[in-house]
């Protein structure tokens, strides 16, 4: 679990994630007993892929908190069954914003999920079509997120998506264009206006510029620094570059194999990689 030491301040987390796993298969004794034998993240005996294992993470108000590893490595099933669009196989999940932390949200009603999908959490997937209507115009798509949470008056929803297209350098002149029209960098700013529409406390990140010119990719990384600063929103940010990470995040959790295999501050994790994982990955940037 990633050491909650936050710059000295004694905060509680305002999200909290103990032990979640999630398993592709029905499991035996041979990955299922005290020390699982794998080879990598697959039980050689009955076929099950453990995609995420026993993984603990807190994410602090206004922190920034990176998870990179390679490709499989378990990183967006994660993130997946923390936006509930995979059901965790087991795991403690609690949200501060949501009901102080007092319930597991994973087994919460699916209504519960909905409101908490909507509210709290705000998701940015890699590939822009699973978060975007392309053939509605960029407004509509901020719209149908604030209806989804159970606004209903039109004008307030069209004055807040001009804002946030406005927030995220989207000309305004372009509003009611779709987003098939426009590039994959401008996309993805129309999918974080999206997500910021409710104002939720904690957005999630997943390889939000893989994909994207080296130039784009910049771009993109300050309009996320800049939310930080302006709306003190929590983030939980997915990349196999350890670049992006280094740019984003306050702490930093490596994943391989499904496991967290080192966690700890960012600028500790590239000074004095411990895991030999962990320094091919830092030495990789060299």
């Amino acid at each position: 679990m990633l050491d909650a030491q936050r710059f000295g301040v004694d905060e509680e987390p305002c999200l909290s994630v103990r032990h979640l796993s999630k398993r592709f298969g029905v499991g035996c004794p041979h990955c299922l007993g005290a020390v699982a034998q794998l080879e990598r993240n697959v039980c050689p005996r009955c076929g099950t892929v453990h995609a995420v294992r026993d993984v603990s993470l807190d994410v602090f108000p206004g922190e920034i908190v990176g998870i990179v590893g390679e490709s499989g490595s378990g990183k967006s099933s994660l993130m997946k069954c923390l936006f509930f669009d995979e059901e965790a196989t087991e795991g403690d999940v609690r949200a501060r914003p949501f009901d102080g932390g007092a319930a597991n949200l994973l087994e919460r009603s699916s209504q519960h999920q909905r409101a908490i999908r909507n509210t709290v959490f705000g998701m940015v997937y890699q590939n822009p079509y699973l978060g975007l209507r392309m053939d509605f115009s960029s407004l509509s798509n901020i719209a149908e997120q604030m209806i989804a949470a159970g606004n209903r008056h039109v004008g307030a929803m069209r004055d807040r998506g001009k804002e946030l297209l406005e927030r995220v350098n989207i000309p305004l002149s372009r509003a009611a264009e779709p987003p098939r029209n426009f590039s994959g960098g401008m996309q993805q700013r129309v999918r974080i206006a999206k997500a910021l529409s409710n104002n939720p406390p904690i957005l999630l990140l997943d390889e939000v510029t893989t994909g994207l010119d080296l130039s784009v990719q910049a771009a993109v990384l300050d309009l996320i620094q800049q939310i930080r600063r302006d709306f003190n929103v929590s983030m939980l940010v997915v990349s196999h570059d350890l670049g992006v990470i280094r740019m984003l995040a306050d702490r930093t959790l490596v994943m391989l194999d499904g496991r967290v295999i080192e966690s700890g501050l960012t600028d500790q994790i590239l000074e004095d990689p411990q895991h030999a994982y962990t320094q091919q990955l830092v030495y990789s940037l060299l």
